[in-house]
């Protein structure tokens, strides 16, 4: 094992190779993060392998640097890492027995949980996922957003599959195009690529989307969501977070020859909605009229007898016409709505708390920290702080 030199005053910085296949936009940001987090210690120097660890050859291609943040997603990769003596931290969910790195990683059973109340709120029955199975994070997100909808009583059409990509679109399109004919419609899909082999499929067997087809991506990556004939909504993985993260551990471990714990997850905290889900489930034109209703206004100051106005009935009609359908009460589908928008102002801004909560339909600051406690367990100044870009890094679970 090559010695690990501690950062003193007189060696101030490193050299930190970064490698991760940047042609996704998760791994793009990646690189974004271990940046923003490398800029606040002077000193300190990046170096990026654009083909991740597959890229790198002998030994001698680490003798620039003094640390690693790699995505280890095989056995080879793991022992390339290992060869080099140096620290390295891991940036991907999946688990190789071989690499006994510390890990950061974006958290997939988070990404299914928000997955499926996403869908549950669109007033979804009927639910698909569709896997590789060479993959055990993929596993892992499956089975949570099976168990997940498993909670409130609805069962899970699962497809998985043990080829991916072009070479396998001539035998696997049409049987997932045949699975997607089988499913009852409306339909949600779920699934952990991009989505554009279902969105093929879908095209393929003339099912429409969203209209019977509602896709929404495990991971978000702009440029390819968006280009496509119908744009897919998409978790939004915190790979930035990751990447600060993952820099700050290793500037500990090569700074004060500390090694960081075994794992942390980061949970995503958004899911961007285009036009792939743009549409609910609904098939109650009272609850369909509300839910427009809260989707185009939730930022003004309507409430519960305005709804049951648009929807034309009795608020105790609506709400008891929501707890048939949604599950919850008007108010709630309201608030929540108001709150999801404020996690992201909270997240992508500055903005004071107060105006936060006036942009997103809460009638005073105190009322927004009331409802965010009672749904995130923390002040909305707290959540803030779990995602800025000096103090905190998303949420995280540890194991």
């Amino acid at each position: 094992m090559r010695h690990l030199k501690t950062i003193s005053p007189e060696f101030p910085g490193a050299r930190v190779l970064v490698a991760v296949e940047t042609e996704t936009g998760w791994g793009r940001a990646i690189v974004r993060g271990v940046h923003r987090e490398l800029r606040r210690h002077p000193g300190w120097s990046l170096r990026v392998e654009r083909g991740g660890v597959s890229a790198l050859g002998a030994i001698g291609e680490f003798c620039d640097v003094g640390g690693v943040i790699a995505r280890v997603h095989d056995g080879a990769s793991a022992s390339v890492l290992k060869q080099s003596g140096l620290p390295v931290v891991n940036v991907s969910a999946t688990r190789v027995p071989e690499a006994k790195f510390p890990r950061v990683a974006s958290d997939p059973e988070a990404a299914a949980l928000m997955a499926a109340e996403y869908f549950r709120r669109r007033g979804y029955r009927s639910f698909g996922y569709v896997s590789f199975l060479r993959a055990d994070y993929v596993l892992r997100q499956r089975l949570a957003f099976a168990r997940a909808l498993g909670g409130h009583g609805f069962c899970c059409a699962q497809l998985a599959v043990d080829q991916w990509g072009a070479s396998a679109s001539s035998t696997f399109r049409p049987r997932l195009a045949t699975w997607l004919r089988e499913l009852p419609k409306p339909a949600a899909i779920f699934t952990w690529s991009g989505g554009t082999e279902i969105l093929d499929a879908c095209r393929e067997a003339s099912i429409p989307v969203p209209e019977e087809i509602a896709l929404l991506s495990g991971s978000d990556d702009d440029l390819l969501c968006e280009v496509c004939d119908v744009p897919i909504s998409a978790v939004r993985q915190p790979a930035e977070e990751v990447g600060a993260r993952a820099m700050a551990l290793l500037r500990e471990w090569m700074n004060e020859a500390r090694r960081p714990r075994a794992a942390e997850w980061i949970a995503p905290t958004e899911i961007i909605t285009r036009r792939s889900t743009d549409t609910l489930a609904v098939e109650d034109a009272v609850v369909a009229r509300a839910t427009r209703l809260v989707r185009a206004k939730f930022a003004t100051p309507i409430g519960v007898d305005d709804l049951a106005m648009a929807a034309g009935v009795s608020r105790r009609v609506l709400e008891r016409r929501f707890h048939a359908v949604l599950e919850q009460s008007p108010g709630g589908y309201l608030r929540a709505e108001r709150l999801q928008a404020a996690r992201v102002m909270l997240k992508s801004t500055s903005l004071p708390v107060f105006q936060v909560a006036e942009a997103c339909g809460f009638r005073s600051p105190e009322y927004l920290v009331q409802a965010f406690r009672a749904a995130e367990g923390v002040s909305p100044t707290g959540f803030r702080r779990q995602g800025s870009r000096s103090k905190g890094y998303g949420r995280m679970k540890r194991s």
